[in-house]
């Protein structure tokens, strides 16, 4: 069977082939052709072996990569989806066919391997379900429940509330959705940005996909077959955010060793036997390391043993308990972490909901689809060219103890099993729209911590500022640089009298500040200054001294556990909240503001406020990455951890804009290029739009397009 590719004028891959087969072997050879580099990195994260060619600094996630079980999660996984669904898992088994005989000709494009000890290796059939599942392992911040028992722990149950925030670890993004009766065409539109820690290459890839049963555009995640998060197929397309629920549970185990092995006490008393295994973790230029692998009843276990969460290390019993008081009456503390998750509990991740996304053609058919959808749990926005409309929660949560949602529970005491499966809500649209930003919305009742109301609240008084809209104004909504979220600091500062001439000259110059984040704003910078003095002052009071040493737990952790962040990402509350905890919050933000003033930036926010992707690869050459507009809680939300640095890690994936009245006046743009290869023309071509952010059009025409390659598939 023939299989074609064709690029439009940014590079972009436009595959047509005769069946959905041949065309999946298509998207894996062209996206190994592209991302050669990029693939192998990811294969090698999901199977725990990454540090074998990027050294020491990747062995901690290789590490938890092999306690969580990942790769042997996704073997089930793809065993189960063969025995469910034989047409989808030949689907998948066809795109790996595809990445391995692209692999080749793409490792030799990508400079890449040739400054590496990595060579391309072979990918198996359920690689693409290992690459989705360590992509997603952390996207519901389930280490977040580690920093809440510490919190709780030291401050008190209320502290839970006070930095309940969309922290350093989590994933968010922007999405809306427009009824007809919004638009200039009268068809609904569908747009919005993903927020995702910015790689180069991409963590998004734009593509076209077309056979007889469909022709669909979007956005695919290199690695995994199909157009998961972000399509358009003609007559329907689709978007997602990320819900914010919670559907992962972190077990306090207490573990034994006997001659036998090691046993884990269950909430019947009973000790039972734990699986486990020894495995060797390969590590580029230093000793290979040893590890032990186990897994209780509830789940794999990610940090600690037997013998403690680390050499030297005793975990404090929870609730402040001494072993003693249990009621089961262990003779020692609880001395591991297990991670239960829904893939490793069903043995599913939802692939199956991938081709009939791709055959979809109203939203209808997208309902249907995501109701076998598993994870991440992301809030879906939907609309087809008859006018049908949806915004629902799609994925699995599981059913259990409130508590387990909050923080760290006891495996040997009862009442922490899951019990069946949360029904996903729907939600109406208001006056024709429907937002959503990782805010209070209808993921309400299924997670604990969500983004603060400001993106959301400030799309939502965009959107009402005009009776319609077309496709081509929403850049300006998806360039919004207002930081409500400064109210609080700047109330404070208002409030302060008695300062210094310089200390009031700043005031009196951040009080005319327009509170926007623009990148070559000097009262922007000026904000940024202030704000990274006071959050540096709180997280050196006495108040908070117990949480600057987190616990002994893995490294991968320890960014969901650092206090520097969670006060700046929670610095609103920490300035408003009733309890202070014994802080003088405006003697803090008095000294702040005379330290900066002493010192005060010269300069405009995108000189400090900067792009800082991540690369795989140490030592790469550096780029003069781009100085940036926006903040974290403006809709431009380029990401700065206040306190710690103002450069920005993450930042918008990809911006989209679905036209639901004609698909070629839809528009994209991802941050870098097309093309994953270094010094290719299409590697960083995108990047002036998406900093002024302009979109480019979706080329829907193959006349316009560029043929590159025809293949037979002996397939």
């Amino acid at each position: 069977m023939t299989s074609e590719i064709h690029r439009d004028a940014w590079g972009i891959p436009h595959l047509r082939a005769a069946d959905a087969r041949a065309l999946a072997r298509a998207q894996g050879r062209v996206t190994a052709l592209d991302r050669a580099w990029q693939l192998e990195v990811e294969r090698h994260r999901a199977r725990g072996t990454s540090a074998s060619f990027l050294g020491a600094a990747a062995l901690s996630w290789d590490v938890f990569a092999r306690r969580a079980r990942l790769d042997d999660t996704a073997r089930r996984c793809f065993g189960a989806l063969a025995g469910r669904d034989p047409e989808t898992a030949d689907w998948v088994r066809a795109y790996v066919d595809g990445v391995n005989e692209g692999l080749a000709d793409g490792a030799r494009r990508a400079p890449e391997f040739a400054r590496s000890p990595l060579a391309p290796g072979r990918w198996e059939p359920w690689t693409p379900l290992g690459v989705w599942l360590a992509t997603h392992i952390l996207f519901a911040g389930f280490p977040a429940k580690l920093w809440r028992e510490e919190a709780i722990r030291h401050l008190g149950p209320e502290s839970v509330g006070l930095f309940a925030t969309d922290g350093p670890g989590t994933a968010g993004s922007n999405g809306w959705l427009l009824s007809g009766d919004r638009t200039v065409t009268g068809r609904p539109i569908v747009a919005g940005d993903p927020h995702r820690f910015i790689e180069d290459p991409g963590v998004y890839q734009q593509i076209r996909l077309s056979c007889p049963e469909f022709d669909v555009i979007g956005l695919a995640v290199p690695g995994v077959p199909g157009i998961a998060h972000f399509g358009h197929t003609g007559t329907v397309a689709w978007a997602i955010t990320n819900a914010m629920a919670d559907y992962q549970d972190v077990y306090r185990e207490w573990l034994r060793r006997t001659g036998a092995g090691v046993e884990a006490l269950g909430p019947d008393g009973v000790w039972r036997r734990a699986l486990r295994h020894t495995e060797t973790v390969e590590v580029a230029g230093e000793a290979p390391v040893g590890i032990e692998v186990l897994e209780t009843e509830r789940g794999p276990v990610i940090a600690g043993g037997p013998e403690g969460l680390a050499a030297g290390v005793t975990a404090t019993p929870p609730h402040g308990r001494n072993a003693a008081d249990e009621e089961t009456g262990p003779t020692q503390p609880p001395t591991a972490l297990a991670l239960r998750y829904p893939p490793r509990v069903t043995e599913d991740l939802g692939f199956g909901c991938l081709l009939p996304l791709l055959r979809a053609r109203r939203v209808g058919d997208v309902d249907r689809a995501l109701d076998g959808w598993a994870e991440p749990v992301n809030v879906v926005q939907a609309a087809d060219t008859e006018g049908g409309l949806l915004h629902r929660v799609a994925g699995r949560v599981p059913v259990r103890a409130a508590d387990n949602r909050v923080r760290v529970v006891p495996a040997w005491r009862p009442g922490h099993e899951w019990r069946g499966w949360h029904e996903t809500p729907y939600a109406p649209l208001a006056d024709g729209i429907a937002v959503m930003a990782n805010q209070r919305g209808p993921a309400a009742p299924l997670g604990v911590e969500f983004a603060p109301p400001h993106r959301a609240d400030r799309i939502r008084a965009l959107l009402q500022e005009r009776p319609v809209w077309s496709a081509a104004d929403l850049h300006t909504v998806h360039t919004d640089t207002h930081l409500a979220s400064a109210g609080p600091l700047l109330d404070r500062v208002a409030a302060l009298d008695g300062l210094t001439p310089e200390a009031a000259r700043l005031r009196d110059r951040l009080l005319a500040w327009d509170r926007r984040m623009d990148a070559g704003s000097t009262g922007a910078a000026a904000y940024a200054a202030v704000r990274t003095a006071v959050v540096r002052r709180l997280a050196v009071h006495p108040a908070f001294a117990a949480l600057t040493e987190p616990p002994a737990y893995p490294e991968v952790l320890l960014p969901w556990l650092a206090l520097v962040p969670r006060i700046g990402h929670a610095l609103e509350h920490l300035l408003t909240a009733e309890e202070s905890y014994g802080v003088d919050r405006d003697a803090v933000v008095r000294d702040a503001l005379v330290a900066t003033a002493a010192a005060e930036p010269a300069g405009t926010w995108s000189d400090t406020h900067r792009l800082a992707p991540w690369r795989a690869l140490p030592g790469e050459e550096p780029y003069a990455e781009p100085g940036l507009a926006g903040d974290h809680d403006c809709v431009l939300c380029t990401s700065a951890v206040p306190g710690l640095t103002d450069l920005a890690a993450r930042g918008p994936a990809t911006r989209y804009v679905w036209d639901l009245a004609r698909r070629e006046d839809s528009r994209w743009v991802v941050p870098f290029g097309a093309d994953g290869v270094p010094g290719a023309p299409h590697h960083r071509d995108q990047l002036p739009l998406w900093l002024e952010g302009e979109l480019a059009p979706v080329v829907t025409d193959w006349a316009l397009l560029t043929a590159e390659d025809t293949q037979e598939n002996d397939v």
